[in-house]
Order: structure tokens, then C-alpha cells, then sequence
């Protein structure tokens, strides 16, 4: 077949795209008939045709169909895969790249496979009725719940007719009940807080302030309260039975019997053997004396005893040993009560370096030689070390030069400060540029002031011992920050604090001297932790419920 193209027009010189139709005649394949010629006529015969069918022809011949695409497709990706080689024998070539191409594949199959792991949840099955959230209050309704739990089961039936009405709702017969004595209060109005009526409340206190009085009971004292059934609707219910710890050796318990009330005290046997502590020093007195099982307060008391005989810093040694005895009560009932230092020592070398003990009525601590306690110089007010000491300087804040009227010790906010020495608080409150102030005069014409304090704990006109806090330390004030700042005054003139010492001393003599050895050595023959041996219980007292109901069953507190 030849063609040439004439302009918009396309000369065929073949007659074979042709196509025949059902009565045998041939037509283009356009649809048009083709012209019948001879069949000796072999001239070649010129068809005009225009692009349009042309294009038609093309695609009629050239379309293979999707099948026939989609499979060379197929074939054409799958030889390109076949090259990729990522899914090789890996008990082949191991170590080679190709066997590391594979090990990939193996990996990214394997993250594959977790990420679409299914999640394993329990399956609901479908229940047998709906139940919603007022179906499931009907059922809870009528189930048995334990006391234990509240108990709170239980449905109200409707009346019917054998039903008749109550005039009176009927009460509990008895309430129990625990009440707390708050600070300031007085004990009748705690009763009749608790709903105890007033002629009652008043003949239960006359009662207990006879065993005990009643200013003796601590704030915080929780009494256990039995009310009975009122005698009438609008009476207060009468008092069944009361008890409460008085003392820590005192139960007082009040029961009605035979319609009267009655008081019975009970005695509760108690051991005052002292708590001696002892151990070694070691890195830190404080942390040692704690893990041997001294109280906090004990152990307060015990270094700052120390503090006004000795440099606990310099003058006590890792190697020495710590030797304190505390007041200590112990019930039969298995309370315990620590109480304050009695004894202080240091042992070194098997000998004591110092020996200290509470005497007299004033709570002083002696020697225990016996002839007197010496203290030597003022008391640190706190623990820190001096930063500016007496003298001209520099303001820091104001900028000049000017006298410096004390000395500046360095501690942390909130750090307790105490009394140099025993005095009366002449000034406490807010005075210029020192903000929150106390000066105390310790006679003799000597004086002490304490400035820039956070918080002052004492009151102008009270008399304070060598210890006492006083205050705390703060920035109030001309300050820049955190710090106390320390006067001495004598006869009214500010004088520099390090060039006085106080000397104190308590003399022992005669019958009181004696006393106070025979004390000393009872002291020293106790030893250590001899209060912590058990005690027999007390019969006498009663034990705890031993019912379980009885457990559960506990009294509502009353504020």
C-alpha cells in the first residue's frame, strides 16, 4: 500500500482496507462503499481519505486490548523485580551484600507483621436482657451488701392496706460518738456541744473535777460518748457512759448504774526509767545520735547544752562517744512519752571529756563534779560565722562610710536565734532601719540587741533564759539579705560584742550537794536502753473488740 498526503487529504493506491459486508460488497472502512471494479482490471485505483480515517484505521489495527496490556505489564515488572534479588537464600553467601539485602527484607517483613498484630481485648457477649442504668439500681436494690461496705442495700415498699402509719419515727436507742476538747474551750461545753443537756453537762464536769482538775486535761483529749434513749420527745438524751485518758497514768470513765452516774478512775501502771542513749560520734553527732534512736528534740537540747561548754565543731572528735539521758514514760497500755534532757556527756578514751545534769527547780544543768556549773563567755545567738564585725565601714547600701554598731553573723531565713544570756525583754517589734528588733537587758548595766529578725517570738516586759529562742532570722529592715545582726550595749553605749564574756555560776553545797551526787550516780547506773525493755500488760484495762462487727462498727467523731 502506498500513500501520500495532498494538503488536508490523504491518496491511498491499495484496495486491501476494505471490508465486506453481509451481501459480499466491499465498502472503506469508514462506513463508505467502496466502487466496484473489474476483476481483470489491475490498474491501481486512487482513494482520497481524509486524517479522521486514517486515525480510525490505525486504532482498529493497532489496539491489542486491556488483557493483552495488563500481561505485558505483569511480565515487564516482574522481570525488573526479578533483578532487585531482595528476597535471596540467607543460608547462602551469609556476610555478602546480598545476603544483607535479604536479612533487610526479613527485618521490614518482620516490623510489618508486628505493627499489624491484633489487639488482644475480652469480647463481650451479648447479655441476655438490656440492663440500663435504672434496671441496674433495681438489682443493686435488691442485693445483700456486707456492714463493712455501708450496707446501703434495701428498697422502700409501697404501703398497702395492712399498713398503718407511726405517729413517731422511732430512734436508735443509744448514739456513740467521740468528742474533742478544742484549746479554750471549757469541758461542760464540750458536752453540751456533743448534745448532752446543760444540768448534765454540768454535774459530769463537778464529778470529773474532783478525780482531777479540769485545767489538767490537755487540749486535743478525745472522749468516748454513749448517749442513751431520751425519756421524752423533746428531752436530751441522757448519758449512758464517758471515758476518756486524763493523765497519761489517769482513765476516768463515768457509767450510768442503777439510774445514777458514777465515776470510776483508772490507775494506769507507768515506768519513768530515763532513756540513756550512747554511740560514737562518727561524720555527724546529729545523724548518729538519731539512727541510735534519740528524739529529734532530745538531741536539740543535748547539742546546745554542749554548745555553751564546749566548741562542738572543734573540741568533739569523730572517735569520742555521745552519752545522753532523757526523761521517758512508758504505759502499760503501750503508750510512750519522751520528755526532756536530764544528762549530757561526752567519753573519750573511755573517760568523760564532760558531764552535765538537769537540777533544781529552775531546770539548770550542773556539773557534775558537784561544786557548781561554769559557763564561760556569751552564747552564740546562731550557729554562723561572723561576716562584718565591729566598727567604721562601708554601708552597703547607703554607699558612705559609718560605724557599724555590732557584729553580722551569716545564716539561712527562718534560723532560730536565741538569747545570749538569761534577761527581760525590754523592746520587741519594729524599730528603723534594724526592722524587727528585740533587746534584752541582762543587768549590770549589759545589754543585747537582735535585728533584721523574720518573726519575733517573745513579748516586751518577759523575762527569757540563755537559749530561748527569741526570734528568727530574716532580711527586714536596711538589709540586703538573710543575716543577724548582733549588739551589745553597756550603760546604753553600743560596745563591740566580742570584748565581753559573761561568767555564770550556780553553787551547790550541803544537803543539796549530796542530793544531787546520789542523783548523779543513779543517773550513770542505768544502762542503755533499759527503758526500751517490754512491760507486762495491764490487766486491768480492757483490750480492743474482738469481734469483726465490732471492728467495723467505729463511733463518729464530733469536732
Amino acid at each position: 500500500m502506498k500513500g501520500s498526503a495532498d494538503g488536508g487529504r490523504i491518496v491511498l493506491e491499495h484496495g486491501d482496507l476494505t471490508d465486506k459486508d453481509e451481501g459480499g460488497n466491499e465498502s472503506l472502512s469508514n462506513g463508505a462503499e467502496k466502487p466496484r471494479r473489474d476483476l481483470h482490471d489491475d490498474a491501481p485505483q486512487i482513494l482520497h481519505l481524509r486524517r479522521t480515517d486514517v486515525h480510525t484505521i490505525q486504532t482498529r489495527q493497532n489496539d491489542p486490548g486491556w488483557r493483552e496490556s495488563y500481561a505485558r505489564w505483569r511480565q515487564s515488572f516482574s522481570q525488573r523485580f526479578a533483578k532487585w534479588d531482595i528476597a535471596p537464600d540467607l543460608a547462602k553467601d551469609i556476610g555478602s551484600a546480598r545476603w544483607l539485602r535479604g536479612l533487610g527484607t526479613l527485618i521490614a517483613l518482620s516490623v510489618l507483621a508486628l505493627l499489624c498484630w491484633p489487639d488482644f481485648a475480652p469480647v463481650e457477649a451479648a447479655p441476655a436482657m438490656r440492663i440500663d442504668e435504672r434496671a441496674r439500681d433495681e438489682f443493686r436494690s435488691q442485693m445483700i451488701m456486707p456492714l463493712a461496705l455501708g450496707a446501703d442495700s434495701g428498697r422502700h415498699m409501697g404501703a398497702t392496706r395492712f399498713v398503718s402509719p407511726l405517729n413517731d419515727a422511732p430512734e436508735r436507742p443509744s448514739l456513740e460518738f467521740v468528742a474533742t476538747l478544742a484549746r479554750g474551750d471549757s469541758f461542760a461545753r464540750m458536752l453540751q456541744r456533743a448534745g448532752i443537756g446543760r444540768e448534765e453537762s454540768a454535774h459530769l464536769a463537778n464529778m470529773i473535777d474532783k478525780a482531777m482538775p479540769l485545767s489538767e486535761i490537755e487540749p486535743g483529749t478525745q472522749v468516748d460518748i454513749v448517749l442513751g434513749r431520751r425519756p421524752a420527745k423533746d428531752a436530751p438524751r441522757p448519758v449512758d457512759s464517758l471515758s476518756f485518758r486524763a493523765r497519761f497514768d489517769l482513765k476516768l470513765a463515768v457509767e450510768r448504774r442503777d439510774g445514777r452516774l458514777q465515776l470510776a478512775p483508772h490507775h494506769i501502771r507507768v515506768d519513768d526509767t530515763p532513756l540513756r542513749i550512747r554511740g560514737t560520734v562518727g561524720s555527724s553527732l546529729y545523724r548518729s545520735a538519731r539512727a541510735a534512736g534519740a528524739p529529734p528534740r532530745a538531741i536539740q537540747q543535748y547539742l546546745r547544752q554542749l554548745g555553751t561548754e564546749l566548741n562542738v565543731q572543734r573540741d568533739i572528735k569523730s572517735s569520742d562517744e555521745f552519752d545522753l539521758m532523757l526523761d521517758y514514760k512508758r504505759a502499760a497500755t503501750g503508750e510512750v512519752e519522751p520528755g526532756d534532757l536530764l544528762y549530757a556527756s561526752v567519753i573519750r578514751n573511755g573517760k568523760p571529756v564532760k558531764q552535765m545534769m538537769r537540777w533544781g527547780k529552775d531546770d539548770r544543768f550542773f556539773e557534775a563534779s558537784g561544786v557548781g556549773a561554769q559557763q564561760n563567755g556569751l552564747m552564740a545567738p546562731v550557729p554562723g560565722r561572723i561576716t562584718s564585725n565591729y566598727g567604721m565601714r562601708r554601708h552597703p547600701i547607703l554607699g558612705y562610710k559609718r560605724m557599724h554598731a555590732g557584729m553580722d553573723f551569716k545564716a539561712t531565713y527562718g534560723q532560730p536565734i536565741y538569747a545570749a544570756s538569761d534577761g527581760k525583754v525590754v523592746y520587741a517589734g519594729r524599730h528603723g532601719g534594724h526592722g524587727n528588733y528585740v533587746k534584752l537587758n541582762h543587768g549590770n548595766g549589759l545589754a543585747t540587741g537582735y535585728a533584721h529578725m523574720s518573726k519575733i517570738a517573745v513579748r516586751s516586759g518577759s523575762y527569757v533564759k540563755r537559749g530561748q529562742v527569741i526570734g528568727y532570722v530574716g532580711s527586714t529592715g536596711l538589709s540586703t539579705g538573710p543575716h543577724l545582726h548582733y549588739e551589745m550595749y553597756r550603760n546604753g553605749q553600743t560596745i563591740n560584742p566580742a570584748s565581753v564574756k559573761f561568767v555564770t555560776r550556780a553553787q551547790l553545797a550541803g544537803s543539796e550537794l549530796s542530793a544531787f551526787r546520789a542523783e548523779l550516780a543513779n543517773l550513770q547506773s542505768i544502762p542503755a536502753g533499759a527503758a526500751l525493755a517490754s512491760l507486762p500488760p495491764d490487766t486491768t484495762m480492757q483490750g480492743g473488740p474482738e469481734r469483726e462487727i465490732d471492728r467495723v462498727e467505729q463511733p463518729k467523731k464530733i469536732d
